[in-house]
């Protein structure tokens, strides 16, 4: 890959997530200011105010996204994407009027600290060189996708039964449903080329049109779960909750998925002490979560 595409590919990614958590701000600011009792989602999609930041973040954000993929694969753009929690943080403080404690401006340090070690791991993958159609691959993307949605089925149900960590489960089940994205978005621009130019082969439309509705359903109740969870705790803990699976996938589809090897050792040592790193941070800013309902 040449460096300037990389380079290119790497600043898309970053604007991808700038867009991404700026948009999330915006919908912060306007869920805070219904009425407790209103209903959510009517409410919500008459308001200007949110359906600018959900174009911010799907139509500007996505954009960007989609031309980083294409310059510089699924695995690394998560974790670059993520450089917008510093935007998050300025806006929690500036924006919503949100307070951070030391503990947490710590734990959102670290988390943006896992994320580059993620970066740095060079987990790159090259979807031009990837056979999107191979049988052993869509086996194994089916089941990812199969784990994860059932993952997304259990925190649904126990988001009813334990009220107290309502909202990081929310947050989850909002990554989980990010992560399949990021997971779907690579067979879809893997054969869409073909798809508009007319030579397509009938497997790579049954792709195109399977990865086309999975993007949709993923994505609307990525958006839906996470408006929901704002409503049990503050901006500033519950993305990056939101977080960690979206960051720990990425590794998962370049391992178990794409079934690549990593380029050095020094990929797989930034990867595990990432993987740390996410894991006491998601402690810190759950258990403080968990505090603030219990307060409210």
């Amino acid at each position: 890959m040449e460096t300037s595409i990389y380079w290119l590919g790497i600043i898309l990614a970053l604007l991808a997530g700038w867009s991404h958590y700026s948009g999330l701000i915006i919908e912060k600011v306007v869920i805070n200011k219904l009425d407790p009792d209103a209903k959510l989602m009517k409410n919500l999609i008459r308001t200007p105010k949110w359906l600018l930041a959900i174009f911010i973040r799907f139509g500007i954000g996505s954009i960007f996204f989609m031309f980083a993929q294409l310059f510089i694969g699924p695995a690394i753009i998560p974790g670059l994407m993520a450089s917008g929690l510093i935007i998050l943080t300025i806006g929690s403080i500036k924006i919503i009027g949100e307070t951070l404690k030391v503990i947490e401006l710590l734990a959102i340090v670290m988390m943006i600290t896992a994320i580059t070690l993620i970066g740095f791991s060079e987990l790159s993958i090259d979807l031009v060189e990837t056979n999107l159609l191979e049988t052993d691959f869509i086996i194994r993307i089916s089941i990812s996708t199969l784990v994860m949605f059932f993952l997304a089925i259990a925190f649904q149900y126990l988001q009813t039964k334990m009220e107290k960590y309502r909202g990081i489960l929310l947050a989850l089940i909002s990554g989980l449903m990010f992560s399949l994205s990021n997971y779907w978005i690579s067979p879809l621009l893997g054969v869409i080329a073909h798809i508009f130019s007319g030579s397509f082969i009938l497997l790579e439309l049954f792709l195109f049109l399977i990865s086309s509705a999975i993007l949709i359903v993923v994505n609307i109740f990525g958006v839906t779960k996470m408006a929901e969870s704002f409503r049990y705790g503050k901006a500033s803990n519950l993305v990056p909750m939101q977080n960690v699976p979206v960051q720990l996938t990425p590794s998962i589809l370049y391992f178990l998925v794409f079934n690549l090897t990593p380029p050095t050792i020094f990929s797989v040592i930034f990867f595990m002490i990432a993987v740390i790193l996410i894991i006491f941070t998601s402690f810190i800013l759950g258990k403080r979560q968990a505090q603030i309902e219990e307060i409210e």
